[in-house]
């Protein structure tokens, strides 16, 4: 432990980092549910997709802007062809 005390206590030094990994742990909790009741995703471009739209679901949640404005903006964007 002396010898990565630096990333295993940064929660001591920074402030706004959490002490635990729960949020992580939450983020992935939709793509194993979604696994456990379909069984997989039907292609790899469809997991690929349902990753890219939770990660984009979850950072306006965490930002807390709305996630319904947030998917608007990208989708009627001309700088990120999808």
């Amino acid at each position: 432990m002396v010898k990565h005390r630096n990333p295993i206590f940064t929660f001591l030094y920074y402030e706004n980092v959490e002490l635990d990994n729960s949020a992580s742990e939450r983020a992935i909790r939709n793509i194993k549910v979604k696994q456990k009741i379909s069984g997989q995703f039907k292609t790899d471009k469809g997991g690929e997709s349902f990753a890219i739209l939770r990660t984009i679901i979850d950072t306006a949640i965490k930002a807390k802007v709305d996630v319904k404005d947030t998917l608007n903006l990208i989708a009627h964007s001309k700088c990120c062809p999808v």
